[in-house]
């Protein structure tokens, strides 16, 4: 990354520092559990492949060997370290470059980068605790995190990533069968990566619309600034007098421009397919190869639901997190919608190119999406 001064916009090893030292401690397991979980979950991954593959008819001839990674808490962070850094490049450079040519941008940057390297830090400590699993899209190779893809490929071509710990967490939580819960979760994470590897033009589609988003970034320092105070006042039920509420909007949404939020409706209608789909293939495959599958569901819905505490009810808020939760619920009605309206082959359809993917409104209103793209000739 571009530097001035030698400082960077953000301080990515303090990041991976922060998190590292404030994450929390996973369940506690021996070193023969530990390699059994590992096994186990490799497995798991592997047969998922096949089982998702013909519940979905999405085959592919060319995988690139995608990964798959059994990691600890730290190793998703420092995963995903890597992979913010990636994606948001060339808006750092930009901030990089228009600080640089304002008076003491060096040692204001160095002093920001530090400051947003320990933000970052916290932000992942929080999360990683929470992450099952995840399909890295962005997934730059290194030394510790291989990732697959075509050799020409500047930021890789993605790697699976099972957090082992959260998952041994969760399934003690629930109190659900080890193996059957393992092998649920596996299923929902090779969805993904069966989608991203069967689907050419998927990962470069989504790139495009996430660096469209980042580059109507403000990057003015006071109107960044003018708009965090908005979103501080409110979050805090302290607006100016006359103004609308928001809505409960995250801070991630208040803080957006008119043309982010048009990006972001895209972005988000995205999202809530490939999260949908992940969760409705789930659950297609899991009563064939999950013996408890119904019950795993029962009590997976009813965590995600209620969340851990309050605070971490008020932290998924703030950070946009419920959205997510959503486009689960929203994403999965459409795709059982459409499927049972003409078939999987006839879903599948979502899949040929950006302008067969559904709209945010046709997420809501599943026929809008069959009458456009099945639309019959009248004879």
């Amino acid at each position: 990354m571009t530097s001035i001064g030698g400082a960077e916009m953000v301080d990515w090893n303090l990041a991976v520092a922060t998190a590292t030292r404030l994450v929390r401690p996973g369940p506690e397991v021996s070193r023969d559990e530990a390699r059994e979980v590992v096994a186990e979950l490799r497995r798991h991954a592997k047969a998922s492949e096949g089982h998702v593959r013909a519940f979905t008819r999405m085959g592919t001839e060319d995988t690139h060997d995608t990964p798959i990674l059994v990691v600890d808490r730290p190793g998703w962070v420092r995963a995903n370290v890597a992979g913010f850094r990636e994606v948001l490049k060339p808006l750092l450079d930009k901030m990089q470059e228009r600080r640089g040519s304002t008076p003491g941008g060096a040692v204001l940057g160095a002093v920001g980068g530090k400051v947003t390297g320990v933000e970052l830090g916290m932000l992942l400590s929080f999360l990683s605790s929470r992450v099952l699993g995840q399909y890295e899209t962005f997934a730059p190779a290194t030394r510790e995190l291989p990732a697959g893809g075509p050799s020409d490929s500047p930021s890789g071509g993605g790697r699976l990533l099972l957090v082992a710990p959260n998952i041994v967490h969760v399934e003690r939580e629930l109190d659900v069968q080890p193996h059957d819960f393992r092998l649920w979760v596996c299923l929902h994470e090779e969805t993904h990566r069966t989608q991203f590897t069967a689907v050419p033009w998927l990962r470069a589609h989504l790139e495009g619309e996430i660096q469209s988003f980042l580059g109507e970034t403000e990057v003015d320092p006071m109107t960044v600034l003018e708009r965090i105070r908005e979103a501080a006042q409110s979050l805090a039920g302290g607006r100016p007098e006359g103004e609308e509420d928001d809505g409960g909007r995250s801070l991630v949404e208040i803080v957006q421009t008119p043309a982010q939020r048009e990006i972001l409706g895209r972005l988000t209608a995205v999202m809530s397919l490939l999260e949908g789909h992940a969760d409705f293939v789930m659950d297609g495959v899991g009563p064939d190869v999950v013996a408890s599958v119904a019950e795993i569901r029962e009590k997976f819905q009813q965590r995600r639901a209620k969340g851990a505490s309050r605070l971490d009810l008020a932290l998924r808020k703030l950070l946009g997190l419920d959205a997510k939760l959503r486009q689960y619920k929203d994403g999965e009605r459409f795709v059982r919608a459409v499927v049972e309206e003409v078939g999987m082959d006839g879903f599948n359809r979502v899949w040929t190119s950006p302008n067969t993917l559904p709209t945010k409104t046709e997420i809501a209103k599943p026929a809008d999406w069959v009458a456009r793209v099945h639309r019959k000739t009248e004879s």
